[in-house]
């Protein structure tokens, strides 16, 4: 079994790309569990035709835990991937990476972590242990990073390669780098410049994904590029990702830059 986790900044696209990839590997007949670790909750919206599905902490919060089966938390989405969000507190009270735990904690207790392929669609924001505990805890094995060319972005994966250098030590952690993802904003030379990221953070780039207007269309009638447009180029941009997941052996412990190493990079492509 895969587990794969998809880190990245917020708003950089990780969700759409999570849920393009799943629903790409579910057309190649793989088992596949998609878990959104964000508590704005719509990583599986577009598997779920739009649907915002109930999440854990929400569950917990008017349930208890104990009161909860395995139907109440997991949904099947499209073409069979099974869809959970952990969901997070209300805004401004409690930490948000108790949803994650409580999540993994029920997961385990049903049986549910099982499957070819388990994607954790997971916040940036490393800072907190909450959103690091995929990684510290064993459960995602394989990190991709998702990031455009933009500096900020770049800044946010470099500090996830920190995590993974940092975590990788541990005993119960199994997460290594597994490479980077370009979701691109249309920047001149951006493919170059994470190409290069990639390289100097002792990893490679795995696949460039060019900004498109279908990947708007396909969100506005609530579903995937791969649902709503399997014959287009960015469908056909997806699928390649999700083949170059599975063929993917190419697990590093990265090399993260320093700040000033970081923008002298940038300065030399934007």
């Amino acid at each position: 079994m895969k587990q794969i986790a998809l880190y990245g900044k917020g708003g950089i696209g990780k969700s759409t790309t999570s849920a393009n990839l799943s629903a790409a590997l579910s057309a190649r007949g793989l088992s596949v569990l998609q878990i959104g670790c964000d508590p704005k909750r719509d990583s599986t919206r577009m598997l779920m035709q739009g649907r915002f599905i109930p999440t854990v902490m929400d569950l917990v919060r008017t349930r208890g835990d104990t009161n909860l089966t395995l139907s109440d938390i997991v949904f099947t989405g499209y073409n069979g991937i099974r869809c959970v969000e952990a969901g997070g507190p209300e805004p401004g009270v409690g930490c948000a990476g108790r949803g994650i735990i409580a999540t993994f904690q029920l997961l385990e207790k049903f049986g549910a972590l099982e499957g070819d392929v388990i994607v954790y669609d997971v916040l940036g924001d490393v800072v907190c242990g909450g959103f690091a505990m995929p990684m510290r805890q064993g459960y995602a094995q394989e990190i991709y990073l998702v990031t455009s060319g933009e500096l900020m972005s770049l800044y946010a994966a470099n500090n996830i390669c920190k995590a993974i250098q940092r975590l990788s030590s541990r005993v119960k952690s199994k997460c290594r780098l597994a490479g980077v993802i370009c979701n691109a904003r249309g920047q001149p030379r951006e493919e170059e410049l994470v190409m290069e990221f990639s390289r100097r953070v002792n990893s490679a780039m795995v696949q460039y994904i060019p900004r498109a207007h279908v990947v708007q269309q396909a969100e506005v009638n609530q579903q995937t590029v791969i649902e709503y447009s399997p014959d287009s180029a960015q469908a056909e941009v997806y699928r390649s990702l999700a083949g170059r997941v599975m063929e993917n052996t190419r697990l590093s412990i990265p090399t993260p830059l320093e700040t000033d190493e970081l923008e002298s990079l940038a300065r030399e492509f934007i």
